[in-house]
């Protein structure tokens, strides 16, 4: 079967944002005065609670044994976010190697772009804006994302919202990802996935996976994808 779309995932996949995250949440934590400090190896363990309010309620509670509502988490989170745009708008986040090659080649062959993220819909167009100049809008016919449906990866809410837009079966579209919240998410929602780790998920199994490579580069284009999908 031809596939009619591919739907990105954001953080992690279409850049390495994880790191800008991370160092945003931490810039506002001392803002804040609170002695809290997320290194990488914390951060990757925190990276298994998908969205950001969530991931700091999940620290305080089960890291720190406090509860989280005397955390300001909303106030704190809305601080971060506008943090995180000011980091992607210096423009230090590229897109992964291999990226820019593929949505050029899918656009070119008239396969669809969609977008399915745990992160709102602003952090898509910022990185984007960045990274390639134009709006998300420009680049993606659908931008589905985490501040648009009740429950996040590994629920299939997004991917279906996705699917929705496109009016595509999941079996018709590819899901492209880089973590297991993210595989299991496609998954539920009955759409193949191509997996390229991040440096906060290489330590992950993908052995459900519809494939894995090491880097998009060994998927900068339709007709390498289907060398590594010949079912799909």
């Amino acid at each position: 079967m031809a596939i009619r779309a591919l739907i990105f995932d954001v953080d992690g996949t279409l850049a390495e944002t994880e790191e800008a995250h991370r160092h945003a949440f931490n810039d506002i934590f001392a803002e804040y005065n609170l002695n809290w400090h997320w290194s990488r190896d914390l951060y990757r363990t925190l990276l298994k609670t998908t969205g950001g309010k969530e991931r700091m309620r999940e620290y305080a509670a089960n890291h720190l044994q406090i509860d989280p509502a005397n955390i300001p988490v909303v106030e704190i989170h809305r601080r971060k976010t506008a943090r995180y745009g000011e980091l992607i708008a210096e423009g230090t986040v590229p897109l992964r190697p291999g990226i820019a090659d593929l949505l050029a080649d899918a656009a070119n062959s008239g396969c669809r772009l969609a977008v399915a993220t745990t992160t709102n819909a602003p952090n898509v167009d910022k990185l984007i804006r960045a990274t390639m100049g134009v709006a998300a809008r420009d680049v993606f016919e659908i931008v589905a994302a985490g501040d648009m449906v009740k429950a996040k990866k590994p629920a299939p809410d997004v991917y279906n919202l996705a699917l929705d837009g496109l009016g595509l079966e999941g079996a018709d579209c590819l899901a492209l990802e880089d973590s297991l919240n993210g595989l299991n998410s496609a998954r539920a929602a009955n759409i193949p996935c191509l997996i390229s780790p991040s440096w906060y998920t290489n330590q992950d199994d993908f052995t459900a996976a519809d494939a894995v490579v090491e880097s998009f580069e060994q998927a900068r284009s339709l007709a390498a994808i289907r060398s590594l999908l010949p079912d799909v």
